[in-house]
Formats: C-alpha cells, sequence, structure tokens
C-alpha cells in the first residue's frame, strides 16, 4: 500500500470508534454544501440540488491546493424517522460523469428509494467539477484508419497519434494529472460524506464503480453502511490484463448477438446463420477503408459502433436497423447517427480522465513490444477489437504523470455488500464478481446465467431489483453458499425482439448515454 493510502486507512481505523450516529439522527445534522439550482434541465424536473465540494488536490498534502467537486443531491421523502442515510452513486468510466445518478432512487422498486439522499457527483477531472481535464478536443472524429495494422503505415499512424495525445495531455493536464488515481477520487468521496455531515455512506456502483466501492471499503471499511456493487471490476487485473480479457469476451459477445440477427434474418435480411453475418459484417468493414459510409463511417468507426452490441442486449434492435440500413439500402444515416456522440466534447473530457486513471493506478508495460504481441495472439482467435483497444489505451505508453501502487482490496472488515453480475457480461468478466466475493465474507453474489448485458440492475428484472430493495430497506441479505459461486441466481433479462424495436429504442437511451464513458 502506498503512503496516501496508509495514511487514509489509518484515519479511517481511528475514526471508526465514534460511528454512533444512526442514520435517522444524521438526518438533522446540517451539512456544509451551498445547494442550488442544477443545470440540468432533467436534474431540475426531478427535483435535485446542486453544489460543490472542496476536496485537497493531493490528498498527501492538504496544502496543494483543491479541487471542486460537482455534486447533485434528491433529498429523502420519508419521515425523518425512516431515513437511512446518504447513497453515492458512481456510474463507471473511469470518466463517467455522476451528476444525473442522483435520480437512480426512483428506480428502486417498493418506494425504497425515498428513504435515502441520493447523491451524485462529477469526480475529480470529469463533467462539472473543476478543473475538467481535455488533453486533444479534436481526439474524436469521424472517418480514421483501421485499427488493424495489417497494411503499411497503419501501425505508425496509431502510435505517433497516441503518443501525441498523452504528451498533449502532460501539456494541459497541469498539477491535476499527476492526482487522478482511484485513491484521489477515494479521497474526494470521503470529502463529500464530511461536507454531507454523514457519519457514513451507502453506495451504489456500476462497472468501474465497483472499483470505486472495493477501494473505499478497504480504505475505510468502518464508513461504509450498505454498498451495492453491479459488474465488479477483478481487483487482481488492474488494468492492463482487464483489457485484455474485455478483448476475448467483446469478440464472443459479438457472436451472440450475430447468432441473434440470424435468428431474425426474415427482418434484417444478413444471414441466415451466425457465420453468414459473421462474413457480412467483416466484409462490409473492410469495404469501408476504401469507400466510408457516408464519407464518414470507415472500419473505425463500424467497429466503435457495434461495440455497444456487446454491451447490453437492449440496443440489438437499432444497430440492426443501422447495419441492415447500410446493407440492404445503402443507407449511412443511421451509421452516422449511431456513432454521432462519440464526436461530442464530452466524450474527449471522459476519455482523457479514463487515462488519467488507468494510466497511473499502477505502471502499464512499457515494451510497445509486449502490447503489440499480446494484441496479435488474441487478434488470432478474437479480432473484433482486439486491435481498438490496444490503440484505446496506447497512451499509457507514453503517459506524462507518475504510476503509483494500487490498494490491495480487503473486504474482511466490510459488514455488508450487494454483488450483482451476469455471467457473459464482457466488460467486467463474471469471474471479477467472483473474486470480490472471496475477498468479501459479508457479501452475496446475484448471478444472472447466459446473461450478456453490464451494468444492468434497476432497469427492470424483478428478481435483482427487488433483492436490491430488500438489502436497501432492511439490510437482509441472502444466504451465503458455500464455495466459489453465486448466492442467488436470477435469469437474465429476454433477448429483444424486432417487433418492440421502437420501444427497445426508448429503453435503450439511457444505457447509450452511458456508453462513451462506460469502457469499464
Amino acid at each position: 500500500m502506498n503512503k496516501t493510502g496508509t495514511a487514509m486507512l489509518a484515519c479511517g481505523l481511528l475514526l471508526g470508534a465514534a460511528l454512533t450516529v444512526t442514520p435517522a439522527a444524521a438526518a438533522q445534522q446540517q451539512d456544509r454544501i451551498d445547494w442550488g439550482k442544477c443545470a440540468s434541465a432533467d436534474l431540475q424536473k426531478a427535483g435535485a440540488q446542486c453544489g460543490t465540494v472542496k476536496a485537497p488536490l493531493d490528498p498527501a498534502d492538504p496544502g496543494a491546493g483543491t479541487v471542486s467537486i460537482a455534486v447533485s443531491r434528491i433529498k429523502h421523502t420519508v419521515p425523518d424517522s425512516a431515513y437511512q442515510g446518504v447513497m453515492l452513486v458512481n456510474p463507471g468510466g473511469p470518466g463517467g460523469a455522476g451528476l444525473r445518478m442522483a435520480t437512480q432512487g426512483k428506480k428502486v422498486p417498493n418506494g425504497v428509494g425515498k428513504a435515502y439522499d441520493w447523491i451524485g457527483f462529477d469526480p475529480r477531472g470529469v463533467g462539472e467539477s473543476t478543473p475538467k481535464l481535455s488533453c486533444d478536443p479534436k481526439e474524436t472524429g469521424f472517418d480514421r484508419p483501421d485499427y488493424t495494422p495489417d497494411r503499411p503505415g497503419i501501425e505508425q499512424y496509431w502510435r505517433k497519434h497516441k503518443r501525441d495525445y498523452a504528451k498533449a495531455c502532460g501539456r494541459n493536464g497541469g498539477k491535476l494529472l499527476e492526482h487522478m488515481k482511484t485513491t484521489d477520487s477515494v479521497s474526494d468521496m470521503e470529502a463529500i460524506r464530511t461536507a454531507l455531515g454523514a457519519e457514513q455512506i451507502n453506495f451504489l456502483g456500476f462497472s468501474y464503480g465497483t472499483y470505486l466501492g472495493q477501494v473505499y471499503s478497504t480504505l475505510h471499511p468502518d464508513r461504509m453502511r450498505r454498498m451495492v456493487l453491479d459488474s465488479n471490476v477483478d481487483p487482481r487485473n488492474i488494468w492492463y490484463q482487464a483489457n485484455l480479457n474485455q478483448e476475448y469476451a467483446f469478440d464472443r459477445n459479438l457472436g451472440i448477438w450475430f447468432e441473434w440477427l440470424a435468428k431474425h434474418d426474415d427482418v434484417y435480411h444478413l444471414g441466415k446463420t451466425k457465420e453468414a453475418v459473421h462474413r457480412q459484417w467483416y466484409h462490409q468493414r473492410d469495404r469501408l477503408e476504401h469507400a466510408p459510409a457516408g464519407g464518414k463511417i470507415g472500419p473505425a468507426e463500424w467497429t466503435d459502433i457495434f461495440q455497444s452490441a456487446g454491451y447490453y442486449r437492449v440496443v440489438w434492435t437499432e444497430l440492426a436497423d443501422a447495419f441492415a440500413a447500410w446493407v440492404n439500402k445503402g443507407d449511412a444515416e443511421p451509421l452516422i447517427s449511431e456513432f454521432g456522440p462519440n464526436t461530442e466534447p464530452d466524450t474527449e473530457n471522459n476519455y482523457a480522465v479514463y487515462n488519467a486513471v488507468q494510466c497511473t493506478d499502477l505502471q502499464w508495460p512499457r515494451s510497445y513490444g509486449k502490447w503489440r504481441a499480446d494484441a496479435w495472439r488474441i487478434h488470432a482467435t478474437a479480432p473484433f477489437n482486439a486491435w481498438s483497444n490496444t490503440w484505446y489505451n496506447a497512451p499509457c505508453l507514453d503517459w506524462p504523470a507518475k504510476a503509483g501502487k494500487p490498494v490491495q482490496v480487503d473486504g474482511s472488515k466490510t459488514t455488508s455488500a450487494l454483488l450483482i453480475g451476469e455471467t457473459l457480461d464482457a466488460a467486467t468478466p463474471f469471474e471479477g464478481s467472483l473474486e470480490v466475493r472471496s475477498r468479501y465474507p459479508g457479501a452475496r453474489l446475484i448471478g444472472e446465467p447466459g446473461g450478456t448485458a453490464h451494468a444492468d440492475s434497476l432497469y427492470g428484472n424483478a428478481c435483482v431489483d427487488d433483492r436490491i430493495a430488500d438489502y436497501l430497506a432492511t439490510g437482509k441479505l441472502p444466504d451465503r453458499a458455500p464455495g466459489r459461486q453465486s448466492d442467488v441466481s436470477c435469469a437474465p433479462l429476454p433477448d429483444p425482439q424486432p417487433e418492440n424495436a421502437e420501444a427497445q429504442k426508448r429503453t435503450a437511451e439511457e444505457h447509450r448515454s452511458l456508453l462513451p464513458a462506460l469502457h469499464f
């Protein structure tokens, strides 16, 4: 454990004995945040308040300046006697903006969310928090070279492009760039807790947010009351190996989608077998290198568009419509529309923060030869995003800020946690949820056998969502099963159907709004 982590853990243990204030009593405490109107119309409509919290730029040196963390709140509506405390929420990333996550309380069944103050926050460097990290606003755009370096010039282009991006982050990141580790965001969570006047927090984390919860509960076990972690990062694989694991998993999930398309060939006319759809998809990708769809969608954009099929089944019909419109009609507009959000300024902010966290949580391999060998090895059997993911992370080869050492996640002192994972999740493979369960004796795991979705709780699966509600209402958890397995199994939500495409598209909007940041 690094010096900062040791100091934070010592602080958590020293203060732990004083945690005697109940949630109901805490409702009477005054926080120190100057709450006001939110800039977001959606948050205003939801009745949220917004404000800022000052936190140390460097947790190990409180005199080195501060950062400003943007926070949102939707207050409890039950009597104070039934108040359950504050619930911090993180959507993942790293790099995901979280102010909108204060609205998650309304999704908890049976009105259980009404007993909590739901706290969203933009992590340091993100969104409305300041300073906001941006390296090169021109990083995102249309019609880039192919990712796979099987023709002259491609490898040289991407190596230089990502090296230049890392240098731009060094020029523009300022002092913030040296303080973007997960432990820094955990320190910010402590600053939020203190500013709220709360003795403990509750926490709901998705994707990378599960790692925030793991590290926070390791360093401050007495500060964590109840914790729900959906789609768990494997703490053994921070972060290089985690990305290699993803590449195999996303290739598998794309194949599952191809099989679904073949099943519905009467609608989409893309191939009657999984293999036929596979050939069609790769044929179209290769064609685009010489003639981009609509002059904008080349093979790189094509790959990026369809990666979301590996995250969520709810987008399958929307992506199928775009795929079919191009193949059967030559219509590029649906593809351009699908890729459009990736060109927005906030996407580059998400990407800058993603790199700033991942590249400094620990040292990545310094040898490009190793990266190259691993990418070609995986490409041989799982070609879908072996190279796109390699280039996505390539700034870490030249990152200008010093890397640290990750916290050794230890849940032995955390009272309870509810873990959730679908067994074919590509972004955070299910083995991560099993590993986190093994480190938290007080945890229980809901597994969804055969499910391919990522971070999909509180979206209508009653088997999962009702158990979240029970846990948040009473602290009740299922019995712990023996061995390395789920404690409860829930069937995943069913595959979407083409005839319900419009309804699926509406449901997908909220999921898709997270995707630019949801690398994990």
